[in-house]
């Protein structure tokens, strides 16, 4: 798409900050911020393109089995990973933005951006649990068109003005100066999820768009339909196209990694993800299975050495 890498980048979200069952090895229930840190200085040196770390300030008792209650908090855990990493970008994938107020906001990830020079990418998105919205006061059932107006408040917000200006429905400020302003004279704001509303949000107010685990045969209709509303609007510039891949694991494992996971020789993992580039997406975000933090890093490795060479 527009703005389109000549290579195909690939970024990863880190294990132990979130632990949904749905992808946490078992490794990473006993794991801390050592973990963390040493699996991320290694996508560092192995010139991974992100880091992404998610968002959820309390989980309810009812979804704690399946989602389990470890989330970091994002700014937090991005600013201490910008600290111990030289050049990887920093995304939130994806930040619950319509749980805070957006100047609050443009304060955490304006200093995170500061702090990093320059590394940060704001993603963002809806958010799913009621009892969290309702928790913090926040609307639950018109939390679409409030992430709309926020997108516009946090594009002044961490615009170059020390006093932005945003006059909307929810929100209306002015005359409210916050230093230090983003290194980034406009920082990189990715639209998550992969509803109509989340596919249209990307399209008309992002620059990109963070699929929500889109199969493979969803995503050509999706990202047609962003080039569509985008063509249709005359939205020009810059725009990054993202896809989670399936598990991967390069080489042969010796342990049952699951049918959904995509394994073997680096040049047949390669040839795979090479499809993405063709249906237009810029970025993948891939997650490798592993039994502790050690087989992490050395697939990680791995990647970067024997299957990213082959992107091209």
């Amino acid at each position: 798409m527009e703005g389109a890498e000549v290579s195909l980048a690939y970024g990863i979200q880190l294990p132990v900050q979130s632990q949904s069952t749905l992808y946490a090895e078992r490794w990473e229930d006993a794991a801390g911020p050592a973990d963390l840190v040493a699996v991320a200085r290694a996508a560092d040196r192995a010139g991974f393109d992100y880091l992404a770390v998610c968002d959820h300030v309390a989980v309810p008792r009812r979804l704690a089995p399946a989602m389990s209650t470890v989330w970091y908090d994002p700014v937090a855990t991005l600013a201490h990973l910008a600290a111990v990493t030289e050049r990887v970008r920093l995304l939130s994938h994806v930040a619950v933005v319509g749980l805070r107020h957006p100047l609050i906001t443009a304060k955490q990830y304006a200093t995170v951006d500061h702090l990093s020079g320059g590394r940060l990418v704001l993603g963002v998105g809806a958010g799913h649990v009621r009892e969290e919205f309702d928790a913090l006061g926040a609307d639950f059932e018109r939390r679409g068109a409030v992430l709309d107006e926020t997108i516009d408040a946090l594009r002044a917000a961490l615009g170059p003005e020390e006093f932005p200006e945003h006059h909307g429905k929810v929100y209306d400020f002015s005359g409210l100066g916050q230093r230090p302003r983003p290194a980034q004279r406009r920082v990189p704001l990715w639209v998550g999820g992969s509803s109509p509303p989340a596919v249209r949000r990307a399209a008309l107010k992002g620059d990109g768009w963070l699929p929500q685990g889109d199969p493979r045969d969803r995503l050509p209709a999706q990202i047609a339909r962003i080039r569509r509303l985008r063509a249709d609007r005359g939205v020009a510039g810059p725009f990054t196209v993202g896809a989670i891949t399936e598990p991967l694991y390069v080489g042969r494992a010796g342990w049952e990694v699951g049918r959904r996971t995509l394994t073997g020789a680096p040049e047949e993992i390669a040839a795979s993800l090479r499809a993405y580039a063709a249906m237009g997406v810029d970025r993948i975000q891939v997650r490798f299975r592993s039994r502790d933090r050690s087989e992490l890093i050395d697939q990680i490795g791995a990647f970067a050495a024997e299957v990213a060479p082959r992107l091209d």
